[in-house]
């Protein structure tokens, strides 16, 4: 593991009224408040996130989100009160093991809020280490439903799968009747993909069904001929790896993408560009990209980072997430816990809500379009839809 430690100042001294209002799950993060706890003493934070690995791109937005959002949250003055933010970042390469490692050797050190988890791997990983030492967890860009509900202490500042779902669902209106196929990958991720959506749209009255492929196929042609032959209303794509390229070609030269809605996640901007010519002729279901919202932070984000890419709302969303808590709970992680249960407040995507029952992210999602060539795409939201519209079923919360 990778450590780097790093002090970070936030807001100066509070108003009493200012605390008085604490006890309100809504308002903005960059209200002043003293907190509470050891007035001499920095708020430790943990950051425990890919800062190598498969998912290091991730963790490079998700850390330049945080720190941006810290800067918005605390108006630039860098304390909580007159408590310094002590931030120690800690790379977990997406292994499970090293983020348990990192997370426990944190809490031993006194640190009360960890944040991070780039990978869905880890943060089910580190949740049940938050309960057990009773410290705040925010988890990261993971995306794994598992997360909401998964206990009392653990949170989230990204979207979930669920919404992803919700999103695609949006592009053919009431599914009643609908045809539905999943085009994915064999294994986990195939597997994960086909049965959300089967639980969100085919609960809605499509019938889903899918076409899988072996992750080391380089032929697509078959499986173009299959999906052309269901005559799906809804074609969900699900893919990864370096064989997108190929597929999405294949689709395009068999008509696939001319004869049904093709609908797939926008990743990082990165991979724009393994769409290619297909990339006019597919819907996509977006967490966020640069432009998607106009909001006061947006705008801040973009001062920061230039161009916002995929994961960067997740870092400024908890940023803002801890400093609320800070602000709040002072050391008492039980009154931040409390402070973050059912708050609404103004992020990157717009409004964003914290549900108190399960502590799941209500946020919006966007329907977008690619257009463009080579290395040059842009994207533009074709509709936002809001954390309502998108919001989970509520699940009981486990711990």
């Amino acid at each position: 593991m990778t450590v780097r430690t790093t002090r970070r100042a936030f807001l100066s001294a509070a108003t009493m009224m200012a605390a008085a209002l604490a006890a309100t799950a809504c308002g903005s993060p960059q209200d002043t408040a003293t907190g509470g706890g050891d007035s001499a003493a920095p708020v430790k934070v943990g950051l425990v996130y890919s800062q190598s690995g498969a998912l290091a791109s991730y963790g490079k937005q998700y850390i330049e989100g945080f720190k941006a959002g810290l800067d918005f949250a605390t108006k630039g003055t860098g304390k909580v009160g007159d408590r310094k933010i002590e931030l120690t970042e800690v790379d977990d390469a997406g292994d499970p093991a090293k983020a348990v490692s990192a997370a426990k050797d944190l809490i031993g050190k006194g640190t009360k809020i960890i944040a991070g988890s780039t990978a869905s791997g880890v943060a089910l990983q580190v949740a049940p280490i938050a309960a057990q030492n009773k410290v705040l967890f925010i988890s990261g860009p993971a995306a794994t439903d598992a997360v909401t509900g998964a206990n009392k202490y653990t949170f989230r500042s990204g979207r979930q799968s669920y919404q992803d779902v919700v999103t695609a669902k949006s592009f053919i209106g009431d599914p009643s009747g609908k045809k539905v196929v999943v085009f994915a990958q064999d294994g986990a991720f195939g597997d994960a993909n086909e049965a959300a959506v089967k639980a969100v749209i085919g609960s809605a009255g499509a019938t889903v069904s899918s076409v899988r492929a072996p992750a080391s196929a380089t032929e697509f042609t078959p499986f173009a001929s299959q999906i052309k032959a269901a005559k799906p209303d809804l074609l969900f794509v699900a893919w990864a790896g370096t064989t997108a390229p190929a597929m999405w070609q294949t689709l395009d030269q068999q008509g696939v993408l001319s004869s049904t809605t093709v609908v797939t996640g926008l990743d990082i901007r990165a991979s724009w560009p393994t769409f290619g010519a297909a990339g006019a002729k597919i819907s996509f279901l977006s967490h966020y990209f640069d432009g998607a919202s106009d909001t006061e932070a947006s705008k801040a984000l973009k001062a920061k980072v230039n161009t916002i890419d995929l994961f960067h709302p997740d870092g400024f969303a908890a940023a803002q997430m801890v400093v609320r808590a800070a602000q709040e709970g002072g050391d008492d992680v039980d009154k931040m816990v409390t402070a973050l249960e059912g708050w609404n407040f103004d992020g990157v995507k717009g409004k964003m809500t914290i549900r108190a029952a399960d502590h799941a992210l209500l946020q919006p999602m966007f329907q977008a379009k690619l257009a463009g060539s080579g290395t040059a795409f842009t994207a533009t939201a074709q509709k936002s839809l809001t954390g309502d519209e998108t919001a989970p079923p509520a699940v009981a919360m486990k711990g």
